[in-house]
């Protein structure tokens, strides 16, 4: 087997799990970016920032501000100013019992699969998930374009 039919394997199994993941949104009533939002704040075992919760889902800036807005509009979360410019997202009482109804399952179900497994597979699977994930980052931060691939401006890389 080569590395591009790994490649495509590993592809098509992560368009896979992703697909999974809008179902389970789906299912559970929330859209995609809420679910990744509330699973971020729920997950995180301190309060998260906007840049957090950025980090954490890869979600864009213009849709993570307009989910935000959305989930304080509707009394999920509230925005605590703190020092400076930081300000850290906490669930309100509307939020933690939304999060108990439709995101906990979700992690219980995540959880069920992990207890499911031996020891030593979910010390491969974590092994060989941070190694590749290692190995990624590392090459991401050598990736530049070609000199002769065209136009570069930040508006015309928003369009491509």
């Amino acid at each position: 087997m080569t590395s591009f039919d790994n490649l495509e394997r590993f592809n098509h199994l992560y368009s896979e799990i992703e697909s999974l993941y809008h179902e389970a949104a789906q299912r559970l009533g929330l859209s995609d970016s809420a679910m990744q939002i509330l699973y971020a704040v729920r997950t995180e075992k301190r309060p998260c920032s906007m840049s957090d919760i950025a980090r954490l889902t890869g979600i864009s800036k213009q849709t993570l501000h307009s989910s935000i807005r959305n989930l304080e509009r509707n009394g999920i979360l509230c925005l605590q100013r703190g020092a400076g410019r930081s300000a850290a997202l906490h669930l309100t009482p509307e939020g933690e019992r939304l999060v108990q109804a439709r995101v906990d399952p979700l992690l219980s179900a995540e959880a069920d699969i992990y207890r499911s497994w031996s020891e030593q597979e979910t010390e491969a699977f974590f092994s060989l998930l941070s190694k590749y994930r290692a190995a990624l980052k590392e090459r991401i931060e050598t990736l530049s374009p070609a000199p002769d691939c065209g136009p570069s401006s930040p508006s015309i890389q928003e369009d491509l």
